[in-house]
This record gives structure tokens, sequence and C-alpha cells, in this order.
């Protein structure tokens, strides 16, 4: 196969992804791969020419782009590990100039933070910090987009991690994999169960993340409130109905009565004096600030 034959292919693999086609994207990177094997260009080598090496990155990248697309992150991860090599060629044998190395890794850094891969995340930036291109970091949305939300994660800014991801704030379309709206707009559906009155797929990155912050709101909901209304409830645990809230009560072993949600109190703790009560809402009201109206009414 020629050049012009792989150039052909991947652009159609272009259009399959802008028409949300990602069956017909997949059957064309499996030939485009195929076309690299037998340029011998699956891996860079010191012979191999600037052009096809330009053409093989193009090709991995698409690879990863669908992956992720597909809700995919086992394949997204291994074009990843597929790009490395191309990323690591200096810009004088591969510029950076029409790839998308800086989506792509940023992309990675957003899954490996969803999947509380820490270690990794920051492993991943301190490399981009000594790399060639550190002192773009800064201005590069896709890369500040994870670093920022890792930062709120850590400063329990929940409510600045979920507006984040919201699908007008996100980057580029394939960041909307981590949030509801862009699983939306890429399968064109919603997704129905238990979580929320939606089922997303169990390997969504998206699960995760909002499963994080859930988890520790409604931690220290557990510690600061003996109870709380279902309505208030609602806004603080960022879900959209009160029949959600019931079910995310229910499932953590909360008592659900009288239009309110009861934290039961663990016998060894005793009854909790005033001050802790006080000490323990401050932190809840610190971590989610946007919603400090609401909570006046509960404190």
């Amino acid at each position: 196969m020629s050049n012009a034959d792989l150039t052909a292919i991947l652009k159609r693999i272009h259009t399959c992804l802008s028409h949300h086609d990602y069956t017909t994207a997949s059957t064309l990177l499996t030939r485009a791969k195929l076309a690299l094997l037998s340029l011998n260009a699956l891996v860079p080598a010191p012979t191999t020419p600037q052009p096809i090496l330009a053409l093989a990155r193009e090709t991995l990248e698409l690879g990863a782009l669908t992956s992720i697309r597909q809700q995919d992150p086992e394949g997204f991860t291994r074009y990843v590990q597929q790009l490395q090599p191309f990323y690591d060629l200096p810009s004088t044998r591969l510029p950076c100039a029409g790839g998308n190395k800086s989506k792509i890794t940023g992309l990675y850094l957003l899954l490996l933070l969803s999947q509380g891969d820490y270690a990794g995340f920051h492993t991943l930036l301190e490399a981009l910090e000594v790399s060639e291109d550190a002192h773009k970091l800064e201005e590069d949305v896709f890369i500040q987009y994870p670093v920022k939300l890792e930062q709120w994660l850590m400063e329990g800014s929940y409510d600045k991690v979920w507006g984040a991801t919201k699908g007008e704030r996100v980057p580029s379309e394939e960041y909307g994999v981590f949030s509801e709206v862009g699983l939306i707009s890429l399968t064109g559906r919603r997704w129905h169960s238990e979580e929320g009155g939606r089922h997303y797929p169990t390997e969504s990155p998206w699960l995760v993340l909002v499963g994080t912050i859930r988890a520790e709101i409604a931690s220290c909901s557990e510690k600061a409130y003996t109870s709380l209304p279902i309505s208030n409830a609602k806004n603080l645990l960022f879900l959209d109905s009160e029949g959600s809230v019931i079910a995310f009560a229910e499932a953590r072993g909360w008592v659900v009565s009288d239009g309110r949600i009861r934290f039961p109190l663990q016998q060894e703790q005793g009854a909790r004096t005033e001050k802790e009560i006080l000490v323990a809402s401050g932190t809840v009201i610190e971590n989610t600030i946007g919603y400090a109206r609401e909570l006046e009414t509960i404190v």
C-alpha cells in the first residue's frame, strides 16, 4: 500500500469520527495499521522517512481518539503506549505540528486521574515538565484541564470539578467522555439504570470520577450532620432527582424517612457535641462552596 492510499484511509477515518461512526472507523484503523506494518513503521526506526513517521503517528492518534470515544480505556492506553516512541522523537526528526500530542497526553492524564492513579498522573506530569515543550505547559489547555481538576480534587473543591466537566467547559469533544453531556453527545442517547436514573458503561471514566466526588461529599456529610432534608442532599450530591437521592442513600445504608436522610451514628463514636458538628459542617461548606446558600438552611 502506498503513502497516498494510507493518507486516503486516514482521511476517511477523520470523516467517520466527525459523524460518530466508530464501527467503520475501527475497521479502517485495522487497514491503516496493516499498511504501517507493511511499511515497517509501527515503531519508529532511524531509517524511517519523516513523511511515514507522520502518517504512523496520525494513525495511532486516530486510534486513541476512537478508543476514548468508544469508552474503551484499555484500548486508549495501548494506543498511548504505542505513540510514546513517536512522541519521544526530537522535533527535528518529527515536528509536533500536525500532531495531537497535547490532546492525547491531556486525555491520558485525565484517564489516570479518573482511575485514581495519582502516582501515574504525577509521574507523567513530571516527565512533561522536563521535556523540550515544558515552557508551553502553562498555556496548554489540554494539559492544564486535568491539572486543575487534580488540584481541585485535592482541595476538596468538588463544585469546581463538577462545573469543569460540563460539556461547554471541556477543551474538546473527546474530553466530554468524562461528563454526562459528553456521553450523550457521543452516543446520541441517554443511559438508564439505578445510579441517578441513568446508566453509564461500567468502564466509563466518568463513573469513577463522579463516584469519587459523591463518595467524598457523602463521607463529609455523615460526619457533619445527624440528618439532611432530601432536597438539600440532592443539591449537595449533584443528583438530579429526589429518587436518585433515596437510591444513593439506601446504597450507603442511610435511613430515609419523613423527607429527611438520617445518618446512623457508629456506636463507638457516641453522641457528638455541638462544637464537633460545627467543625465538621465547616468542612462540608468549604468543600462545596458553590452550594453555600442551600447549606445555610441546614446549619
